[in-house]
Parts: structure tokens; sequence; C-alpha cells
């Protein structure tokens, strides 16, 4: 059927905002995850078939595979996850698709290019707010300033809050620092090295620096060899996250990051529908090139997981229906510039 797809993930809370949205792009998604409780329900709900999958099970997971041409991968965090999947969708000629954001992530799956156009197949990772929104803006940018050598991008959420799966996948980075692009080479940078204030189209926020995928897709998607990226935090949160190098060595401890994650798991799920509708999410980006030459570009969309429901299924559609690259590509990379203006709610600023 060419409007179906596996959905894998399918409980966790973006991959119910997916699956619920699945509808109103024609799309009848095969809802699948590891364990029954969570899926059934769901899939009676919205009266979709599902499948339960244990990733670690080759033969179920590859079963489950032939039934389909694409699969999208929503259960991270990525890092234990992702590499499973995709050797899966290899060895059954699926091509996959998911909604990480861990540059390292980015970076295993990019050593796979040359298998997946073997086996006729595109491997699209970050199909959703990580990172269809900056490599459309850093595309648009790079079009319009040729010969840049930097590029800088920014985003900063209005409202709305994390999921557990978005703050689980945080807590396992804690401690980790941060990260970013010079002369080619990923480099890794204590977070928050760098703090400014930008112009979100006329809303001057400040924005600290944070490895977002960007720092691996970007420079796939243009070439421009220094990258980094930002996000929206409070001056006096800021000046506190400074001091965290001191205390890395205690945030990398398992002891901590367990406490963390069971408070993580005492929250709700994620952000309630009314705080979805009432946030947004800024974007920009600024180019520069070797004469000290700049150009802007920033533009207001929906919030973050909202965003990643519509553009993971944009994207699964136009793959359904043929429209796709074999092998390691990225969002803006395959489908130029404009895609993120194919989501509603996204408009210049």
């Amino acid at each position: 059927m060419q409007n179906q797809f596996l959905l894998y993930g399918a409980n966790g809370y973006t991959g119910k905002l997916i699956a619920k949205l699945a509808a109103s792009y024609n799309l009848r998604p095969i809802l699948a995850g590891r364990t029954e409780a969570n899926i059934k329900p769901l899939a009676d709900e919205l009266q979709l078939p599902y499948r339960i999958i244990d990733l670690d099970n080759a033969i179920q997971l590859e079963s489950a595979l032939s039934e389909v041409k694409l699969v999208l991968h929503a259960a991270g965090p990525y890092v234990y996850t992702a590499k499973q999947m995709l050797e899966a969708c290899l060895k059954t000629g699926v091509h996959y698709i998911d909604i990480n954001g861990d540059i390292s992530v980015f970076e295993m799956l990019k050593q796979y290019d040359a298998a997946a156009k073997e086996n006729n197949i595109m491997i699209m990772p970050g199909v959703g707010f990580d990172v269809v929104p900056t490599d459309c803006i850093a595309l648009k940018l790079k079009n319009q300033m040729p010969d840049a050598t930097h590029l800088k991008l920014a985003f900063a959420s209005v409202g709305g809050g994390l999921s557990h799966g978005t703050a689980i996948t945080m807590a396992g980075k804690i401690g980790e620092g941060g990260a970013a692009r010079e002369n080619g080479k990923i480099v890794k940078k204590p977070l928050g090295q760098k703090g400014m204030w930008v112009d979100f189209g006329g809303k001057k926020l400040f924005v600290m620096t944070i490895p977002w995928g960007d720092v691996s897709t970007a420079f796939t998607t243009t070439g421009i060899s220094n990258i980094e990226t930002y996000t929206g935090m409070a001056p006096k949160v800021y000046r506190l996250l400074k001091l965290q190098w001191a205390f890395n060595w205690l945030l990398r401890t398992e002891f901590v990051r367990n406490i963390i994650r069971k408070k993580i798991k005492e929250k709700p799920a994620g952000p309630s529908d009314e705080q979805r509708k009432s946030s947004s999410s800024l974007v920009w980006g600024e180019v520069s090139n070797a004469g000290g030459k700049t150009i802007s570009a920033a533009i207001s969309c929906l919030d973050g997981y909202s965003l990643t429901a519509h553009s993971s299924l944009i994207i699964s559609k136009k793959i359904l229906a043929g429209d796709l690259k074999a092998g390691y590509q990225t969002p803006a990379g395959c489908y130029g510039e404009n895609l993120v203006s194919e989501i509603q709610g996204t408009k210049n600023i």
C-alpha cells in the first residue's frame, strides 16, 4: 500500500502525535513498539494495525519491515536504537527516516551512505524539528552566499516544554559538553561556550551554543566548514551553566543521571495540547564570507513537537510517492530550502 509505513516508537509522546496526525495526510502507519500494553490501546483507538517488535530480535524486526517500504523510527535514545533499525532496513530494502537530533548518530548513520546506495534505499535522519527548519535556513543562506565560510544557526521556543523522551535523551548527555564544526571537523566545546543576542524578526533573545544536529547535517547540506548552533536561554541561567564544566565529572556519573531520569518520569509525558497550541518556535541563521559580509534570515513556525509530526509525515508521503534519493540524505539537501514552508504556520520574519 502506497500510504502505509512502519512507525516504530508509536507509543512515545511524539510517536503518538505522528500516529494521530497521519490520517490528515492520507497515511496509514503500522504502529510498532516493544510492549503490547503500550501499543495496542493506541492502535485500537485509531483503528490502525500494530506490531510488537524487539529491536534485539532480528527475525522479528525483519519480518515486520518486509511488509513496508518505509520506516519512521521514533524510538530514542537513538544512540542505542538507530543502528539496529538501519541495518535491518538495509537487509530488507526499506527506506529509513528518524526524528533524531544527536550529532553522533548523524555521523554514525552517514557511514552507511555507500551501503544505502547499493541497496537503493534512502537514509534521512532528522526529519523533525531536529533538523528541518534549521537545515532549510542553512541551505537558503548558502544559496544566497555561495562563498560562505561560516554559519551560525539559532532557535528559541516561545512556551511549551519537553517530552519524557527528549528529556531522557538530554539527561544522557549531561556533563558531555558541547560541539561545533571548525575547518570541516567536529570539535568538542564547553556547553554554552558562547552567548549572544539574536534578533528573531524584531524579537531580541539571548542564545547560547549547544551541540545541535546541524553541526553534522548543515555541513552535509551546505559544505560550509565552520558551524555553530545556539538555543534560547535566560542570561541568568546561562551564567550558571558557564560553571558546569567544573562539575562535568559528577554529572557524567550514572548515579546522578539515574536520579535525573527518575525525576523526569515523575513529570507529565510532554506539553499538553493547549501548551503546544499556544507555543511557537523561532529559527534564525547567519552566514559570513572571508570578506566579512553577512546575510541573515529568520522564520517562525510551529512548536517543535507539532512541527516534527507534520514534517515527518510530509517527508514520509514524498518517499512513499517515490520522491527520494538513494544514500544518506539531509531534509533540505534532498527536498530543497522551501521544505519547511510546506509545514502549516511557517512564515518569514
